[in-house]
């Protein structure tokens, strides 16, 4: 199979992939050859097509959670379900003609920097790029726990990411391990389906009322009929969730204010004073990804419905002994056991100038200037990188800001008669340093809970450490003092 050139290569198409392609082809780079977005499913939508869990919703407000180039007046709820979302991922990279430039059933094996170019290996061939944007996202690759007997299990077991709908649940012993954001989720909405339904907790999460309603009529016919009217909305949600960084990063002595919200969310729904011990987390609000739901209390009060508080220990052939050495038998089990951000599998696949991986550079530390480019890995982009991700906001204001940031840097190469620009080791390592310094006075580092946000070297490699604005001030032009610039050969030109 002949190599195949072209000029930008994006690997994934979920709202990253799609941000950065629609931002590319907005600057003038629509031709085949300037842009090819690679995805290895047969649809768009990243996490959005994959998690199709029961009641899978988002637990940011729908007027913010899209892209500033395509609004939706026709969402039709304040927090939109899974099936919503990609269904407006769907329409809007056929209503762009974003379509044209993706190529599906196409995996990346390996890509690596040959000097001038990137050389992607690929299920459909090799394909050559002078900018490789590395869209495969923080929350792409399950987490498994690694439990003792899990292949010994003879029932059915699945994550709740790649939900196996084929197996019936109803009336059915169920084990579900994890109490996170998913697990929030489809718990209630399979509790009244369960004959047994049993939920292992390692650590309760506090849990923050959701107040999701379906938008009026009126409300979605004002948004298509004046425009102006769902920006102010969008505008008005950005405000209010920018607030929340206040106590997270800036004003920790606010935090009590919100955990008086969640505290009495508790005292409200659970009047069992023993159960709702068992159900008050031990750090403080914001340390982990807070929770919002207003039925995972009622859920977990059913009369067919356990909370077990010693996590599991062992998976056994016919079910699941937990740390107090309790075995409880099950026929289905599900894990909610969230992701693995960073350690995220793209970065084994990427080798750099020096010939190591991504993954050996950051061993177990993922870091990045902006969160976007890294030092030894010229003319790469990562899109949702490292501290990039909001514990109070919308990832897409983000991810657009780095797509505005690629652009950019596209046009720069072009300009200047680049072949390639690489951020400066001290850029990088003076930018890592300043965001982690500012981290440790945040809910996030002090909060006292072992999180997701924390690498295996117990550094916040995850999380963007004040409001999103400042990261589009950061992101707004590339500055080339801070990268090594290599020209276009005179034989070339």
């Amino acid at each position: 199979m002949p190599e195949e050139s072209v000029r930008v290569l994006v690997v994934g198409a979920g709202f990253g992939g799609l941000s950065a392609a629609a931002h590319l082809r907005a600057a003038g780079y629509r031709s085949p050859d300037d842009l090819l977005i690679i995805e290895k499913a047969d649809q768009v939508g990243g996490t959005w097509r994959d998690n199709t869990y029961p009641e899978c919703a988002c637990d940011v407000q729908s007027v913010l959670y899209s892209f500033s180039f395509a609004p939706n007046p026709d969402w039709p709820r304040s927090y939109s379900r899974q099936p919503e979302i990609l269904d407006y991922l769907v329409r809007t990279v056929r209503d762009t003609g974003l379509i044209d430039h993706v190529r599906f059933g196409c995996e990346l094996f390996g890509a690596h920097w040959d000097g001038t170019h990137w050389i992607a290996e690929t299920s459909s061939g090799t394909i050559r790029a002078q900018v490789l944007v590395a869209a495969t996202g923080a929350l792409s690759a399950p987490r498994l726990p690694d439990l003792p007997g899990l292949v010994s299990f003879r029932g059915d077991a699945f994550h709740s990411a790649r939900w196996d709908h084929s197996v019936p649940l109803k009336g059915k012993r169920v084990g579900v391990v994890g109490t996170g954001a998913s697990a929030v989720q489809f718990v209630p909405a399979i509790a009244p389906e369960a004959g047994r339904l049993t939920v292992f907790q390692r650590t309760p999460g506090w849990v923050v009322p959701r107040g999701d309603r379906p938008y009026l009529k009126a409300e979605r016919a004002l948004y298509r009929r004046w425009p102006i009217t769902q920006r102010i909305a969008r505008g008005s949600t950005y405000l209010y969730r920018e607030s929340y960084v206040l106590s997270m990063a800036h004003f920790p002595k606010l935090l009590p204010g919100m955990q008086f919200v969640a505290e009495t969310h508790l005292r409200r729904q659970v009047k069992d004073p023993e159960l709702r011990a068992k159900l008050r987390p031990p750090f403080q609000i914001g340390c982990k990804r807070a929770l919002l739901s207003d039925d995972w209390f009622p859920a977990l009060q059913r009369p067919n419905v356990e909370l077990v508080t010693a996590a599991a220990a062992e998976v056994t052939p016919t079910g699941v002994v937990d740390a107090a050495g309790r075995e409880h038998d099950l026929d289905v089990l599900i894990f909610g056991t969230g992701f693995t951000p960073t350690e995220p599998p793209v970065a084994r696949l990427i080798t750099g100038r020096a010939g190591l991986t991504l993954a050996e550079t950051w061993d177990g530390s993922p870091r990045a200037h902006l969160g976007m480019t890294i030092h030894g890995f010229p003319n790469l982009f990562l899109m949702y990188g490292p501290n990039t991700n909001l514990g109070h906001s919308s990832i897409i204001y983000m991810l657009e800001s780095q797509a505005r940031y690629i652009v950019d840097a596209v046009r720069t190469l072009d300009r200047a008669d680049l072949a390639s620009l690489e951020v400066r080791a001290e850029t990088e390592h003076d930018y890592v340093a300043d965001v982690h310094r500012k981290l440790e006075r945040s809910v996030w580092n002090q909060g006292g809970c072992a999180s997701w946000y924390l690498d295996r070297n117990g550094r916040n490699s995850v999380m963007w450490h004040t409001f999103t604005w400042r990261y589009r001030q950061a992101t707004r032009r590339i500055d080339l003092d801070n990268y090594h610039l290599k020209a276009v050969p005179l034989n070339a030109l």
